[in-house]
């Protein structure tokens, strides 16, 4: 059985630690054992077992690979021009969803699939090693369908999310939308999805519309998470923590009662930068969450619309600078964090038996990737043990 030494590593971000002041578990002057597609061991260099291949990390940083536990990377058409308009003043809405489901439609899946697999390799490039991936941009019982197939073609962590907004033939019937949803549509994309979601917000669906279509999606095996309080503030997320979903996603907006509800419960809160850098909207204080002892996740939210960007580096930074976050803390939820929001213990962790997704970088600590924003500092990565770049 080949096995692999990654020895010399001047700082493992492990995540596995028991010590509360490092979130991290740090290990320094440390060295990772591969066997197969797993972790075989972790600890320091001069403790290192012996191993068929041996590479020097020559003092460099490692990281978990990034858990992208938010993403819409099955889409058509590009919406330059709505980012244009907004950066003259322009407010966001979710109307623009529209656009891009019109454009999803027209697409061919040999499109749709090349695309997809493109935006996967550009995150691969970029250290994410997990992501999940949301249909929403079809909303017909076939584009829906054939949107959660083709994610399941490059992850396991698929949502159902045909209540994005309602679609324009339905503008006046919206009751009749949701009935599609949670009955046809949702009995055609269950079998491809692990997870159901709903957009409830002004403008999208009512709370009462998404405990409809979270409900239904539970009664056919699919796990609940919810976007809210984007746009607004709302009873989204105490809806959330009630069902008990896994991920609350967004929370732009959050009343003291809702930050209460999450404290108390195991609903992580899915941060988006990259959505308020886009939007201008005011950046969430992940500070005044984390002192209240809200589990809080980093994630892409990768989508034509409101954050065009792939880059979890890109979307810690921000975290950092804007949202009042340790770089230690952000690294944390874009690891450890999107995979609790994923319901996951064997990935976001360096540890003996979780998933060998490994991300070494080209710097001596963490820090950098918020100290050097914008600089492409992930030289190596291992997916599943098997290094892909």
């Amino acid at each position: 059985m080949n096995t692999t030494l990654i020895t010399g590593i001047g700082e493992l971000t492990t995540n596995a630690g028991s010590d509360p002041t490092d979130p991290c578990g740090t290990i320094l002057d440390a060295a990772v054992l591969i066997e197969q597609e797993r972790i075989a061991w972790v600890g320091p260099s001069a403790d290192a077992p012996s191993a068929d291949d041996v590479i020097d990390a020559r003092g460099r940083a490692m990281i978990p690979g990034f858990v992208d536990s938010h993403s819409h990377l099955v889409f058509g058409g590009d919406r330059a021009a709505e980012f244009e308009a907004r950066m003259a003043g322009q407010r966001y809405a979710a109307g623009g969803i529209r656009s891009t489901v019109a454009a999803t439609r027209a697409a061919t899946d040999a499109e749709l699939r090349s695309r997809l697999r493109g935006f996967v390799d550009e995150m691969l490039a970029q250290g994410t090693t997990t992501v999940e991936i949301k249909s929403g941009y079809g909303l017909t019982v076939a584009d829906e369908q054939r949107l959660v197939r083709l994610a399941a073609e490059v992850t396991s962590e698929v949502t159902f999310l045909g209540a994005h907004v309602v679609p324009a033939e339905y503008a006046e019937h919206p009751e009749e939308y949701v009935d599609l949803v949670c009955g046809p549509m949702l009995a055609a994309c269950a079998p491809h999805a692990r997870w159901v979601d709903a957009f409830c917000e002004t403008g999208a669906f009512t709370v009462a519309q998404s405990r409809r279509i979270l409900d239904a999606g539970i009664a056919r095996g699919l796990r609940p998470r919810l976007h809210a309080s984007q746009l607004g503030p709302g009873d989204g997320v105490r809806l959330a923590v009630e069902l008990g979903a896994a991920s609350v996603d967004h929370g732009t907006y959050l009343t003291d009662a809702d930050v209460t509800a999450l404290a108390g419960s195991d609903t992580v809160l899915t941060l988006l930068p990259g959505v308020e850098f886009s939007t201008r909207q005011p950046y969430p204080d992940a500070r005044r969450l984390i002192d209240a002892g809200v589990t809080v996740a980093i994630a892409c939210d990768t989508n034509p619309g409101s954050s065009f960007t792939s880059s979890m580096p890109f979307c810690i930074a921000i975290a950092v600078r804007d949202m009042g976050m340790t770089p230690a803390e952000a690294v944390w939820a874009a690891t450890a964090g999107g995979a609790r929001a994923l319901r996951r213990d064997d990935i976001g962790i360096i540890a003996p038996g979780a998933r060998a997704d490994l991300v070494l970088l080209d710097a001596p600590t963490r820090i950098h990737l918020a100290y050097r924003p914008g600089v492409p500092l992930v030289a190596r990565v291992w997916k599943d043990g098997a290094a892909v770049r």
